[in-house]
């Protein structure tokens, strides 16, 4: 009989503490990342667009993944990378003004507000991303579509601490002398590519590669430098990670020889932001420091200015 009470008692212990234990995890459960909103997240920052686009659509008609907006912010984010390509654009008319109103359901969401805090440099490259493809449009004088997109752009950035353009940086350089001044002369000048088109083997601004944009820029300023990024990596001058900025080079590599170059456009020992030739999206402005993508594969700084 006292065995048999042992052992209802222990029974006892044992169910009262899985019940406290499964209600401490649940605030946890709540709040942490669920495994396909880290793939998405990984996904996205790779810039595997159309597969977060296609996987997000599929969170969200599941029911299972209802507690949560993040497979609809997603969707909103891929959506408006892949509207700046023509042809998609086309085949889905609405998609520009849609993903701007979910995304503004979002803004004014408690949860959807945490969502964009906690996706800040997501936010941030998206808004660098459609100012490089306003800049292209504005080239092509296609003033109406500017406008429109302008319009949506202003309604849901508004308030939300993400600028990074080059002209920041410029108008908070606090050198001066001669090479201040040529360096920000180079900035200004690389900046108006801003939008042209990717082209492998382009070194004029019909198209440009990554080195060929960077030749094309410098020899503007009388400094010839090699058409290869392996070899302008060759030729450089390398410097200390700390001390490169604005007009310096910064090189990266998939694990074998270099296959890509950017012109560094931060203050000196500021955060680390390049204009550079995108295969996917041509010439752009981009923060080094927030994607893990370009972080993880950089072998190098270099300079030809000093």
């Amino acid at each position: 009989m006292i065995k048999e009470r042992n052992t209802l008692t222990r029974n006892y212990f044992k169910a009262s503490s899985l019940s406290l234990f499964v209600l401490l995890c649940i605030p946890l459960i709540g709040f942490s990342q669920h495994p396909k909103f880290d793939k998405l997240e990984q996904l996205y920052d790779q810039g595997h667009y159309s597969l977060v686009y296609r996987k997000s659509l599929r969170l969200m008609d599941n029911p299972e993944y209802d507690f949560s907006k993040l497979p609809l912010y997603y969707k909103s984010i891929s959506s408006l990378q892949l509207v700046q390509n023509e042809f998609w654009r086309k085949r889905r008319p609405n998609t520009l003004a849609s993903s701007f109103e979910q995304l503004m359901k979002i803004k004014k969401d408690a949860k959807g507000k945490k969502i964009l805090l906690s996706h800040a440099t997501e936010i941030r490259e998206l808004k660098i991303s459609l100012d490089t493809w306003l800049a292209d449009l504005k080239r092509q004088k296609r003033e109406q579509e500017v406008s429109t997109i302008k319009g949506l752009m202003n309604s849901f950035f508004q308030d939300l601490d993400v600028e990074f353009t080059t002209n920041e940086v410029l108008v908070d350089f606090i050198w001066t002398g001669s090479e201040a001044e040529k360096r920000k002369g180079i900035i200004q000048f690389a900046d108006d590519f801003l939008g042209v088109p990717y082209v492998f083997g382009g070194n004029d601004p019909s198209g440009f590669d990554c080195s060929g944009y960077t030749a094309f820029v410098f020899n503007k300023f009388n400094i010839p430098i090699p058409r290869r990024a392996v070899e302008q990596y060759e030729a450089i001058k390398k410097i200390d990670e700390y001390d490169a900025h604005m007009g310096d080079f910064v090189f990266f590599s998939n694990g074998g020889e270099v296959n890509h170059v950017g012109i560094l456009v931060n203050k000196p020992k500021g955060e680390k932001a390049m204009l550079h030739a995108s295969s996917s999206k041509g010439i752009q402005i981009i923060s080094i420091e927030q994607s893990t993508y370009w972080k993880s594969r950089i072998i190098g700084y270099g300079s030809f200015l000093r």
